[in-house]
């Protein structure tokens, strides 16, 4: 068993400010900007950044679905955490500003993969699926933000 990792980063034309209270927003931005991966979304305590309970079910590929139970934490300023209590996956979201009113947000997801052929496979192609799925998800954050 070895560590999967999926990264992905994005500018964001929004302070820095506002897209980490957008990402925090469990009820709102953060619903908005959900791909077509991710189904049986519900937030199940809090909703504001820490303390916060939010359960749904992603789908990597219409074989390979999880149901994830995200607990949420944040760390530092900068960041947002959050650790499924299903199985070792976590994610850590970091917003740092870039220019005047643009950002940076830079996302890493982590969980100990499979062994043997499977985990040579998951390690190749995870990641890269997962990163499309966060580009998007930063994409419609973003157009959310700038709509407002």
């Amino acid at each position: 068993m070895s560590e999967v990792v999926a990264t992905a980063e994005r500018v964001v034309r929004a302070p820095a400010e506002q897209v980490r209270a957008a990402l925090a927003d469990y009820e709102g931005a953060r619903r908005r900007a959900l791909t077509e991966q991710f189904s049986d979304y519900r937030v199940e305590a809090g909703g504001q950044g820490a303390g916060t309970r939010v359960h749904w079910r992603f789908a990597a590929t219409s074989k390979r679905v999880r149901d994830q139970l995200m607990v949420v934490t944040e760390p530092t300023a900068d960041s947002l955490v959050e650790s499924d209590a299903n199985s070792s996956m976590v994610t850590t979201w970091t917003v740092l500003p870039a220019d005047a009113g643009v950002s940076t947000v830079r996302v890493r997801t982590t969980w100990n993969g499979a062994g043997g052929i499977g985990g040579f496979f998951e390690r190749t192609f995870a990641p890269r699926g997962l990163r499309r799925t966060y580009e998007q998800l930063l994409e419609r954050l973003e157009a959310d933000l700038t709509a407002r």
